[in-house]
């Protein structure tokens, strides 16, 4: 099959989490050629017009969707796969619509509130619409989070601050969104235990790999346990060094682990989810699981927590390279 690997273009500009496209799409297009496809590596731009002509030329079969945003902004990402439905090309991982829902991250939450899922509290957006009293109730801690970026972009322990006031919240908010891609909101944070679950199409529909807990070690009370951008992309840092991934657990742990792996499946199923996805949590000091984020094509770096997940259920990466190929084949 021939199949273009497409991602968004990388300047010499752009920092550490908008390079890790490239190491995706050298490891996806070398997965692709040893499973005997033919592959052509396209990076994607604003221009749409010039990836459609390029498209057009490779002859591409199949489309490897790696995109993550379009001249950096995280906002954009639905437009490509978009652009594919138009063009009436299969394409890997999530369908458009449930990239823009899942992008959006009041969008999500409020469908996730909907569906009778369980997320954080929240208020805003800031700047669409001010901070408006009354605040949730109860709630007094909050984390400022971008609507729209990925990768940790703008967390650091500055996003984590305690109010019950609207309008410091509203300051913060209107403070940290420069960091934030310009938009931003403020959700509850939850204190305790972090775990992410990946997703991967199968014959039998979702399977559930194995859950990964983030483990935060060293950490002393005063410090903010949250997986931030120097933890993702600054490995001498002290968060980079300290934050680990851990797929062991007890027996207590298993019905909560249970839990965690129903609640994944219905937030593929509800948002409609294809290929392969994660799902990522916050579980309180009473044991009660909240959604942070619904991941659409969560990264594929080797070292990514996807890859680390498959290859616990014992699936190397060319066989869950095979069956994201497969999915998108079936679509």
């Amino acid at each position: 099959m021939r199949v273009a690997v497409l991602h968004n273009r990388v300047s010499e500009r752009d920092g550490p989490d908008a390079a890790d496209v490239l190491v995706q799409a050298d490891t996806v297009a070398a997965a692709l050629n040893r499973l005997g496809h033919e592959w052509r590596t396209i990076a994607c731009t604003l221009d749409l017009e010039a990836v459609r002509r390029e498209l057009s030329a490779s002859g591409a079969e199949l489309v490897f969707n790696l995109v993550e945003d379009l001249d950096g902004h995280g906002r954009l990402i639905h437009l490509v796969p978009y652009l594919l439905d138009a063009l009436g090309i299969a394409y890997t991982g999530a369908p458009a619509v449930a990239i823009l829902q899942t992008s959006h991250k009041i969008m999500a939450k409020e469908k996730m509130r909907r569906a009778g899922l369980p997320t954080p509290a929240w208020t805003g957006p800031y700047p669409s619409r001010e901070v408006q009293p009354p605040l949730p109730p109860g709630t007094r801690k909050w984390i400022i989070k971008s609507l729209w970026e990925h990768a940790s972009i703008g967390l650091d322990d500055g996003a984590v601050l305690e109010t019950d006031s609207a309008a410091v919240l509203a300051a913060a908010m209107r403070r940290r969104s420069p960091l934030l891609g310009g938009a931003c909101f403020a959700e509850e944070f939850i204190d305790g235990r972090e775990f992410n679950l990946s997703l991967l199409a199968g014959p039998a529909g979702p399977e559930v790999l194995p859950p990964a807990e983030m483990v935060f070690e060293g950490y002393g009370p005063d410090m903010v346990r949250i997986v931030d951008y120097r933890a993702k992309w600054d490995e001498r840092s002290f968060a980079g060094t300290h934050t680990r991934r851990s797929f062991d657990f007890t027996g207590e742990d298993a019905w909560l682990l249970d839990e965690l792996r129903d609640i994944a499946r219905r937030c593929w199923l509800e948002f409609g989810l294809e290929g392969y996805a994660r799902v990522d949590f916050r579980v309180d000091a009473g044991s009660r699981p909240f959604i942070l984020e619904i991941n659409a094509n969560p990264c594929l770096s080797p070292d990514a927590g996807f890859v680390a997940a498959a290859a616990r259920a014992g699936l190397d990466f060319d066989r869950a390279v095979a069956r994201i190929v497969a999915a998108a084949g079936e679509r």
